[in-house]
Formats: structure tokens, C-alpha cells, sequence
């Protein structure tokens, strides 16, 4: 056992060159890490001003989950809204946020999408966090996306 434990404490090397950080399948790998995190927080449920584990709001949720990830956010859902870069709808990807107006015309709830059709977020004082379809009640109330990476 002994042996076994000096044998596997060596490096070994291919000889290639370093790629520059981060690369391409780094960034897919952390987006794809940011999406996990927040698809673990499904069920957690919906508390007004909520910003943690205990319960969520929407913006409480995305600057939870992206804060997990190193990526600062601030708290209320007009001031991610002009966070990062805003991306048109057919480019979204996994990790970029998605606006909707809710309350009025302008941005009153943020998600994180999935990729396709689905996001995930905290959604109202009667539920959980959860994923959802962008196409069914939501694609009336969309108002924009931003990317942060």
C-alpha cells in the first residue's frame, strides 16, 4: 500500500504546451457547473428578500448561485438587468439571465437559463425553486437577457 501511495504521488507529463486559461471547454465546464448549482437549489423555497439556502427571491437566487462561482452580482433585479452584457434571444445560452416584467413594463424577475427552452429561478411566494419552459406564461413577459462571462 505503501508503494502504491509514492508510485501515485509523481506527475506525469505529455510534453504538450499549456493552453492560455481559460479555454473554451473551461468556460463550458463552469457555465455548465453555475447551471448544476442551481439545479440543486430546486425545491428551496420562495422567501420575499431571501438570499440563501433558507429561501429565495428571483435576484436573491442568481446572485446566490452565480456568487457560488466567484461572480459578484448585485441584489436587485433592475441592477442585474443592466449587469454584463445584454445578448439578444437567440443567443442565449446556459448561464446567462434571463428579464421578464412581471409587475410592470420593465425587468421585475430574473432566471438563470438552462439552454432551449428552459430556466430555472425562484418564482413567487407560492413556490419553489424550480425550472420552467420559457414558451408556455413566460415568453409574453420576456424583456431581455445578459450575459456575465
Amino acid at each position: 500500500l505503501l508503494a502504491l501511495a509514492l508510485l501515485s504521488v509523481g506527475c506525469a507529463t505529455t510534453g504538450a504546451v499549456p493552453r492560455p486559461f481559460p479555454t473554451p471547454a473551461a468556460a463550458r465546464r463552469a457555465t455548465s457547473t453555475l447551471v448544476g448549482t442551481a439545479l440543486d437549489l430546486r425545491g428551496v423555497p420562495y422567501r420575499n428578500g431571501g438570499a440563501n439556502p433558507a429561501g429565495f427571491d428571483c435576484s436573491g437566487f442568481t446572485q446566490y448561485v452565480f456568487a457560488q462561482h466567484g461572480l459578484s452580482l448585485p441584489r436587485a433585479v433592475r441592477d442585474q438587468f443592466t449587469f454584463g452584457s445584454s445578448i439578444a434571444m437567440d443567443a442565449v445560452e446556459a448561464g446567462d439571465l434571463l428579464f421578464f416584467a412581471t409587475t410592470d413594463s420593465s425587468a421585475s424577475h430574473v432566471a438563470i437559463a438552462m439552454g432551449g427552452d428552459e430556466f430555472v429561478h425562484a418564482p413567487s411566494s407560492t413556490g419553489v425553486v424550480r425550472v420552467e419552459r420559457l414558451s408556455r406564461y413566460w415568453s409574453s413577459r420576456y424583456v431581455g437577457a445578459r450575459r456575465l462571462r
